[in-house]
């Protein structure tokens, strides 16, 4: 990958919607090239896909709970399990595998304090968990969904 394509994946982070002339015509290419860029670092599995980006608050869920997860069980098949179950559960936004104290960490966005109360009781009915601590969000202070790109943002 080279200064072009970070280019190119700087302002396809910020706007996907662009048209090839408009992102060809800022990385100074013509269509074509910069085309068969985009389709290059798409079949790489770099560009994982184009979606558009909803404000939680405006459909009714804009309540941000980070659920921390302890569990005793290191098994494969408990991870098996528990990867399954959030993964069929909507209001899950992100999962991490953790280092340290927590074992597993949820993004969780929800309407409200009584739905959140429903999607734990749901959580905790499913497998065993040793500990579930929620912390809930009062204020989104950042957010991005943009990667740092080096020299995408000198040039």
């Amino acid at each position: 990958m080279d200064a072009t394509d970070r280019k190119i994946l700087a302002i396809l982070q910020q706007d996907s919607s662009l048209p090839v002339a408009e992102i060809a015509a800022r990385v100074n290419l013509s269509q074509t090239p910069c085309w068969r860029r985009i389709q290059r670092l798409e079949e790489a599995g770099v560009i994982q896909r184009r979606v558009a980006l909803v404000d939680p608050d405006t459909i009714g869920l804009g309540l941000t709970v980070f659920v921390e997860i302890e569990t005793g069980d290191h098994s494969a098949e408990w991870l098996e399990r528990f990867a399954g179950a959030v993964e069929a559960m909507p209001e899950v936004m992100e999962v991490y595998r953790m280092a340290g104290d927590v074992d597993y960490l949820l993004r969780i966005a929800v309407a409200n304090m009584a739905a959140y109360d429903h999607f734990y009781r749901r959580l905790v009915a499913l497998l065993p968990l040793k500990n579930v601590t929620s912390r809930f969000a009062m204020e989104r202070v950042k957010f991005t969904t943009a990667y740092p790109l080096g020299e995408a943002e000198k040039g």
